[in-house]
């Protein structure tokens, strides 16, 4: 069989079918929203689940075109959905609009963005130029089309577009907008978050609200940012999130999809790795898999068939809000976060009506923030008076990839940032009270994961002591052959040498008995031996046992 491309990264429906990818089809979304005739569809997925490429096919099915498009949906599900639905199809003007560009330093260069998209619209429907009624309209147009009108006109860009469009068609205009949030979330991070807001709240407002050309719009993004906030007054807001009922087997992959994809590449026999990475999403009551991640996992298996499994997710953005919530947790967040990592659950009121501002302003809010863009997962959820709550979990071992590694980073740039010479003078002076103290102190202010046992706790010494100034830091992760944990040599050999061995125990009681087994593999292995060779006279060794956020020197 000769191997069909996975679409890593294709997002125009038309490319995806014209070039033989490998398609999971999503064609039902048309046939739910033309069922449910929603005016203003606001659709909450989190990011890289498709929502682009649904959005692209969208427009492909309802654009009007000289242009017979039909082919492009050839074999899909919409084409058997019956005569009512293909009634539809090339019937009316599309405004297609994404605002991913608008991820910008600045407002202006943000702004500059929005006004090449709106631009590349006006320049796709110019054929109506000369139909258009007045001079005026015709003038306005043009300055659009080139770029040049003034600053406060585009507020009513899409308003003005979709009526000169109904104008020469006589049939209500589609809007569709992409990526709403983006830049409402990069001009929180970046200082002109009231500014963006102001703009897009007015696009909208003349685009849906006072639009009577305006036919049906949908718009995607990660969240939902508050009703009262952006969407003002819009009563014709149908809002569709992970908890909605409806619609939710149109963003991401169902188990039989996967199935089926793994069984026409040929490596079904992986689908419980598949599952245990990349799985785990609950919409509405529909399990999803990260299409992504599962698209990605695939193509890799290309030239092997039992590839591991890899965090594509993660990569793909920069996870700035979790590092958010760890940086700004407290002791009881620090144990919400570890007892994630863990495999448990967390329950929290989750409400939709958030804005970016409002963020970090309590920690309930970064919780929310975590469960819509697919940090977390529901498990399960219930109502309390007017409060819904839900308990959640992480959803995959790729997120939980994503909390170890900004845990990791965080630590060590906190870390940098300590003054641990009183913990660099115990050790050279011998004094482990001391040192299992301020080990103690830190580790109480640190994120665990447990699974990571004798590892994790190697890492988090080996990230304290990088920073010891003259001492060469030697650190072996791999147990078993024939070298210490972790050892400090002065560059001469008339200085010290400290080897350190780590043990985890069970228990808190068995801590002293994990010292005393640490000190007896430092001899029996005569690690000793090997630096009195290198001509080391003055050798420290330290038996060092964990247990949770306690820690014994012996």
């Amino acid at each position: 069989m000769d191997w069909t491309p996975l679409p890593v990264g294709v997002e125009n429906f038309r490319e995806m079918i014209e070039k033989g990818y490998y398609y999971v089809d999503k064609t039902l979304l048309i046939k739910d929203l033309i069922d449910l005739k929603g005016k203003v569809n606001l659709f909450t997925r989190p990011r890289r689940f498709g929502k682009t490429l649904n959005m692209s096919m969208l427009r492909y099915f309802f654009e009007k075109t000289e242009e017979d498009r039909s082919s492009l949906f050839a074999g899909t599900k919409i084409m058997a959905a019956g005569e009512k639905y293909l009634r539809e199809m090339g019937r009316y003007p599309v405004i297609a609009l994404s605002l991913k560009s608008m991820k910008q330093g600045s407002y202006e260069e943000a702004f500059h963005c929005l006004k090449e998209e709106i631009a590349g619209e006006y320049k796709k429907h110019r054929e109506i130029i000369e139909k258009l009624d007045t001079e005026d309209d015709r003038e306005k147009y043009e300055l659009f089309m080139n770029r040049a009108a003034d600053e406060k006109e585009y507020l009513t860009s899409l308003k003005f577009l979709s009526e000169c469009l109904y104008s020469c068609y006589g049939t209500g205009t589609v809007i569709l907008v992409d990526e709403y949030d983006v830049p409402l979330e990069n001009s929180y991070f970046r200082g002109f978050y009231e500014k963006m807001t102001d703009l897009i709240r007015s696009i909208f407002e003349s685009a849906f609200k006072t639009n009577d050309t305006l036919e049906f719009a949908v718009v995607t993004g990660c969240l939902r940012i508050s009703k009262e906030s952006i969407f003002t007054g819009l009563n014709n807001l149908k809002i569709i999130s992970i908890l909605s009922e409806s619609y939710n087997e149109h963003f991401g992959f169902t188990g039989r999809e996967v199935h089926e994809m793994l069984k026409y590449y040929g490596i079904q026999d992986n689908e419980d790795v598949v599952r245990k990475w990349y799985d785990g999403y609950l919409f509405g009551n529909t399990e999803v898999y990260n299409p992504w991640s599962v698209i990605n996992y695939v193509d890799s298996s290309y030239q092997n068939k039992n590839a591991f499994a890899k965090p594509y997710w993660s990569n793909t953005s920069s996870n700035s809000i979790v590092r958010t919530l760890v940086e700004k947790a407290d002791i009881s967040v620090r144990q919400e976060i570890e007892a994630l990592i863990e495999g448990k659950t967390i329950t929290k009121p989750i409400h939709e009506d958030i804005t970016y501002d409002e963020m970090d302003s309590t920690q309930d809010n970064l919780w929310n923030f975590l469960f819509f863009t697919g940090y977390l997962k529901k498990i399960s959820e219930h109502m309390e008076g007017e409060t819904l709550y839900v308990e959640m979990a992480i959803p995959n071992a790729e997120v939980r990839y994503i909390y170890k590694n900004t845990v990791l980073r965080w630590f060590e740039e906190k870390t940098d940032k300590k003054e641990l010479t009183p913990l660099y003078e115990s050790i050279l002076n011998g004094d482990r009270a001391k040192m299992a103290e301020i080990l103690s102190q830190n580790l109480m202010e640190t994120i665990s994961f447990y699974d990571y046992q004798e590892s994790y706790y190697h890492g988090f010494l080996a990230g304290m002591l990088k920073n010891i100034g003259s001492y060469i830091v030697l650190s072996n992760r791999e147990s078993g052959n024939g070298r210490p944990d972790i050892l400090l040599k002065y560059p001469s050999v008339r200085g010290k040498a400290v080897i350190i061995e780590i043990k985890v125990a069970d228990t808190y009681r068995d801590l002293e008995k994990k010292c005393d087994e640490a000190l007896r593999q430092i001899e029996e292995q005569k690690y000793e031996e090997a630096l009195r060779q290198e001509g080391y006279s003055d050798i420290l060794k330290y038996g060092v046992a964990f247990y949770r956020k306690e820690c014994m020197v012996k």
